[in-house]
This record gives structure tokens, sequence and C-alpha cells, in this order.
């Protein structure tokens, strides 16, 4: 029998009706269009309005829309793996969660968080389920209500966040399709540059941590772009150099929506040509967990069974890396 390998065979997706644009958030920070674009390259990003509704709600959507699409029976998913740096609550897992509310009563399920490099890893994660050989059907989630942790009165994190989910289907191969290599990545040094301070165990709930407003995300953001811009670059040559690709072998990247810029240079490390880097960070931002699902979502159309597509991100912690996988599949 030919070697398993992991590959995609499904995605889905899910955004928010609700659309923030640059227009709105200068009538609430010191902020302008002209400013945001240049720096990031969103125009706008989605909002989770309801109140009562947190990340499960859009997992949900994205793995019903994948169900959906692909004709998938729920009962045949063996594993749920949900990406996500923000759980409906801690201790309970969100993804276990999602998976019986999406009728996938057969399978096990647990969360995973690597900040936004948590769907990368998820990825890793998904494939050695599968080339274990024990599991034919891992769902991988990566969703993220960021507007439940962001400020909207800090202008350097409510500019970059939007909300968004998005779901693939990881299933045996036996042609050598799906994931191939990876190169994957941590530092602690990150730990102080990109974070929460408080909720968790080292700095628990109190009422002098909300007031100071310590539950809303915080980054250094020229600390977080230089490290940024050279590991995620560094990761994607490690990938093409190991595995002696260059960049014609290369269809498409597919890389964190963080920054333009970040992503322009990751690109240009890569010797490649614009049309080969997708990006919609213009219409959703930063979804953290969800960009690399959403961009999958959105030009799965151009895939063809075969192609050469590096993924890369890097997140808070420092986490990072890239991920060489062969497409499985034609649109139908």
């Amino acid at each position: 029998m030919n070697k398993i390998t992991a590959a995609i065979t499904a995605v889905g997706a899910y955004v928010p009706d609700f659309v923030l644009t640059n227009q709105v958030l200068e009538t609430m920070v010191d902020t302008n269009d002209e400013w945001i674009t240049s720096r990031t390259g969103i125009k706008e990003r989605r909002i989770l309005k309801d109140a009562d509704k947190g990340t499960s709600y859009l997992a949900i959507k994205a793995a019903e829309d994948l169900i959906a699409k692909a004709g998938v029976n729920p009962l045949e998913i063996d594993l749920v793996l949900m990406a996500t740096a923000t759980p409906d609550m801690q201790v309970s897992a969100t993804g276990a969660y999602v998976a019986t509310q999406i009728g996938a009563t057969n399978a096990f399920a647990y969360d995973l968080q690597a900040a936004c490099s948590s769907f990368l890893y998820g990825m890793s994660t998904a494939a050695a389920y599968i080339e274990s050989g024990r599991y034919k059907k891992v769902l991988l989630i990566g969703a993220d209500k960021m507007s439940s942790i962001v400020d909207y009165t800090d202008r350097t994190t409510c500019i970059i966040f939007g909300d968004g989910a998005g779901a693939v289907l990881f299933e045996p191969n036996y042609e050598g399709l799906g994931l191939q290599d990876e190169y994957l990545r941590s530092d602690g040094i990150g730990r102080d540059f990109l974070k929460i301070d408080a909720g968790g165990s080292l700095h628990p709930p109190t009422i002098q941590t909300v007031e100071e407003k310590r539950h809303s995300i915080r980054q250094d953001g020229k600390t977080v772009f230089k490290y940024a811009v050279t590991n995620m670059a560094d990761a994607s040559e490690q990938i093409l150099k190991r595995n002696n690709l260059t960049n014609e072998d290369v269809a498409f990247l597919v890389p964190h929506q963080a920054n333009k810029r970040i992503i322009d240079a990751t690109a240009s490390r890569m010797n490649l040509e614009e049309s080969k880097v997708l990006m919609n960070i213009e219409r959703y931002g930063n979804t953290t967990s969800a960009t690399l699902p959403l961009v999958l979502n959105d030009f799965e159309h151009l895939f063809k069974k075969g192609d050469t597509i590096i993924f890369a991100a890097f997140g808070g912690g420092f986490t990072w890396g890239s991920i060489y996988l062969k497409w499985a599949y034609d649109k139908k």
C-alpha cells in the first residue's frame, strides 16, 4: 500500500454580516483610512455584534458550510480540532461544544491555541492523526471573535482585528498529495510583546484588572512586526530549500493575513510574483486563527489538483512556521 498522506478535501467559511470600515474607525479613534491602509492593507473587517454569541457560533457556521458544500456526513467525522485564541470560556473546550452542535457525535474534540499560528499548527496536528492510519476524517476549524478582546479606544489594535471562521477537512490520500513538509517554531521571548495580560492563572481577574483594561489584547507593534517579517519569511524560505523547490514550483502562497507589509516581505524573500500571493486582508483584517482557511475558501476556485501551496504564519508567543502542501482536488 502507498504511504498515507493527509490531504485537504473540503473547505468552508463564515464571516459575520456587520462590516466595520476604516471610515467608521475614524470616528472612534485618532486614525484615518489612508494611515490604516498604508500600514496594514486593511480597509474593513467583520464584527459579530450579537452579545450572546461567541467564537463557537462562528465555528459552527463555518463547519456547517463545509458539510453542506461537500456533502459530508457529520457522524463519519473522527476528530474536531478547534484552533482559536478566543474560546467561549475557560476550561470547557469550545471544540467539544462545536462538535456536538454540528452532529459530529462520534468524534472527540479539543481546542488548540497558538495565537495567529493556531491554524497552521492545527494542520500539522490533523495530518499526524490521519497519517497514523487510525483516523479517516479530521475537521480542523479556525475561528476567533477578536472583537471580544479588542479595546476600541486602542488604535494600535482595533484597526487590525476582525471576526471570522474557516474550516477544512483532512482525509487520507494515497497519491502523494496533501501535506508534504512542515517547518514549525516557537520562542517564548515573544510572550510580553503580544498578549492579554490578565484573566489567566498568573493574573486572575479582579476589579482592578478590569478597570485597567488588562483583559484586552495589547502589542508592541514595532517589535512584533520585526519578528514577524523575519521569521515568517525565514520559515517559508526553509521549506523551499529543504524540498528543493523554486519560486516556479510554487502555485500559491497562503500567508497569515496580519499585515500586507509582512506578507509582501515574505513573498519577496520567496521571489514570488504578485499573482501567486493570496490576500483577503483588505476585506477581513486579521481574524487570527481564521485567516488561512478564509483564504482557502475565497481562492479555492483557483487551485488545481497537484498544485504546490505554501502556508506561512506568525503569532504571539512567539509562534511561527510554514507548511508545504500539494492540493488534492479540482473544484467541481
